[in-house]
C-alpha cells in the first residue's frame, strides 16, 4: 500500500504548481473570459481562496479523507474556477492515476494546473464519456443532475462520489456587531460573485426584526463598499431573470436594498424561507434563538454545505457534524483538509 508521505508529497507538489498558475499574469484575462468575472473578482479569488497555504497537518487530513483506488476520473464543475486543485489533490491523494475532465464552460485553471503540475500520474481526460472509464472511481462535482447522469452512465464496476448542490447560510450570534459581521459576510458573497456551495445566501441574526432591519443596511453598505474595489461580473440570462422575480418577491414580502450591482433582502414576517440566486444576493431573517434557526432551516438543511458564524460550537446543534463551519469571511478559503462538501458523498 502506497505510504501517506508519497501522497502528501504529490498534494504538495500541486500546491507548488497552483502557486505558479496563481502568478501567470496572463491567468487573469483568460478566467475573466472563462468566468464572467470582473478583473478584480479573479484576482480577488486567486488571492484569497486558492489554498495554498496549507499546513502539514490539513494536507494529512486531506490524505487520511482520501480512500484509495486504482484509479480516479475527475468530473469538473464551472462555478468557482480554484476549485480544481482540492478536487485533484484529492483524487491524487486516493490513486496514482488519475484523469481530469474540466468544465467547458471553464477549463482554462484546470488545464493550467494539470500544465504546471507536469505530473505524469494526472493527465487531462481524452474522452468525455464518462462509460469509457474502466475501473476504480468518478468523482463529480456540479448540479445534482449532472451525478444522476454520471451514475447512470458509468460502468457497473466503477464507484461513483457525487459533489452535489449546495449552498451556504451565516449565522449572526447575540453578541455580534452588526457592522463587523456585514463586513464579513460581505467578503463571502463577493468571492466567485456567490456563485458555488459555500457562498452565503441566507443570513440569520438572532434577535428581533429590528436588528435583522439594521443588519440588513450594515450588509447593503458593506457590499456597495467592496462593489467598489470588486465589482461583480456579468449575470447570465438565467441568473438576471432569477434575480428579478426574487427582487419582485421581497417588494411585497420584506425590505429590499437594491443596488446596481446587489440586493439584500429582509424579511419582515414569518414565513417559507427564501432562497435568492447567485449574483450577490442576500435574504437575511430575525430568529429569535437557536431552536428557530434550526426549525426555519429544517426544509433545506440537506442542500445546506456551509455556515458562518463566530461561534461553532453554538450552531452544532441547528447543522450537525456534515456542514462545513467557518468564521464569518471565511467561508470560501476554508481549510484544505478534505472535501468542502463534508456530506455523503459515496455511491448511491
Amino acid at each position: 500500500m502506497r505510504a501517506q508521505g508519497d501522497a502528501s508529497r504529490a498534494v504538495r507538489h500541486l500546491l507548488r504548481a497552483a502557486a505558479e498558475v496563481a502568478h501567470d499574469p496572463a491567468l487573469v484575462a483568460r478566467l475573466v473570459r472563462s468566468t464572467g468575472l470582473s478583473a478584480e473578482g479573479v484576482r480577488f479569488a486567486l488571492e484569497r481562496s486558492l489554498e495554498l497555504d496549507a499546513t502539514d497537518a490539513e494536507v494529512a487530513a486531506l490524505v487520511a479523507h482520501a480512500t484509495r483506488a486504482p484509479a480516479v476520473h475527475v468530473v469538473l464543475s464551472a462555478n468557482v474556477f480554484t476549485a480544481p486543485l482540492r478536487a485533484i489533490a484529492l483524487a491524487r491523494a486516493s490513486s496514482d492515476a488519475v484523469t481530469v475532465r474540466p468544465s467547458t464552460r471553464e477549463p482554462v485553471f484546470a488545464a493550467a494546473l494539470v500544465a504546471a503540475a507536469a505530473d505524469p500520474s494526472v493527465t487531462l481526460a481524452e474522452s468525455r464519456d464518462v462509460g469509457d472509464v474502466a475501473s476504480g472511481e468518478i468523482h463529480v462535482y456540479g448540479r445534482d443532475e449532472t451525478i444522476v447522469a454520471v451514475r447512470r452512465a458509468a460502468r457497473p464496476a466503477v464507484v461513483v462520489r457525487g459533489h452535489g448542490t449546495g449552498l451556504g447560510v451565516a449565522l449572526v450570534l447575540a453578541g455580534d456587531g452588526l457592522d463587523e459581521a456585514a463586513r464579513a459576510i460581505a467578503e463571502d458573497v463577493v468571492a466567485f460573485d456567490q456563485r458555488g456551495c459555500l457562498s452565503p445566501r441566507i443570513v440569520l441574526t438572532l434577535g428581533d426584526a429590528a436588528r435583522a432591519a439594521e443588519l440588513g443596511r450594515a450588509l447593503h453598505r458593506a457590499l456597495e463598499e467592496l462593489g467598489r474595489s470588486v465589482p461583480r461580473g456579468e449575470l447570465d440570462v438565467a441568473e438576471r431573470r432569477d434575480a428579478a422575480r426574487y427582487a419582485e418577491t421581497m417588494a411585497f414580502a420584506g425590505h429590499v436594498h437594491r443596488a446596481e450591482r446587489h440586493l439584500v433582502g429582509v424579511a419582515t414576517e414569518a414565513g417559507p424561507l427564501l432562497v435568492p440566486p447567485p449574483g450577490r444576493h442576500v435574504h437575511i431573517v430575525a430568529v429569535s434563538d437557536v431552536a428557530g434557526a434550526q426549525r426555519l432551516l429544517g426544509p433545506i438543511h440537506p442542500h445546506i454545505v456551509a455556515v458562518g458564524t463566530g461561534d461553532a460550537d453554538a450552531v452544532r446543534s441547528v447543522v450537525g457534524q456534515r456542514v462545513r463551519v467557518s468564521p464569518l469571511g471565511w467561508m470560501q478559503r476554508p481549510r484544505l483538509d478534505g472535501p468542502v462538501d463534508l456530506r455523503a458523498i459515496g455511491p448511491a
